[in-house]
């Protein structure tokens, strides 16, 4: 992937936009791809592999907040919340391991998107075999999902 050169290119950089999908007449969805996200997709064996790729170009679909909550079985993206008990694997990688640190990238990604920490939104990116971890921020017209870790937990 180029954004992998780009990351190399500058490393002073929270993210690199991956990709611009246009989601409809009215919306495109940006997704930015960070350093900690190559590491743990290469750590797990699946960079750049069919199943990691699917679930990154799962991301064209948008995010639609009518359907921000995956009832299971559906591919695309969806909120990630704390409310669910007992915490699974992904909650605890986006939020214990990443929004909730100080001094973290969270707050690098925040800054160059220009909001705060609280207003990044934890999202996954689902395919059937892995879901990309993430965070999102949405604009009037674009959103913005900068993807920082993986999860093929089953």
């Amino acid at each position: 992937m180029r954004a992998e050169r780009a990351l190399a290119a500058a490393p002073e950089e929270a993210f690199v936009i991956a990709a611009r999908f246009p989601v409809n007449d009215e919306r495109a969805l940006r997704v930015g791809v960070t350093t900690r996200l190559v590491r743990a997709a290469r750590r797990a064996r699946l960079w750049r592999s069919p199943a990691f790729l699917t679930a990154f170009k799962n991301a064209a679909y948008g995010f639609d907040e009518e359907r921000a909550m995956s009832a299971g079985g559906s591919d695309g993206i969806f909120l990630l919340t704390r409310e669910f008990r007992p915490a699974n694997a992904m909650q605890k990688k986006i939020f214990n391991r990443f929004l909730d640190q100080r001094e973290s990238e969270a707050e690098a990604i925040a800054s160059r998107l220009k909001v705060s920490v609280s207003e990044l939104r934890a999202v996954r990116v689902v395919s059937h075999h892995v879901r990309l971890l993430g965070v999102l921020v949405q604009h009037e017209r674009e959103d913005t999902i900068v993807l920082v870790d993986i999860d093929a937990t089953k």
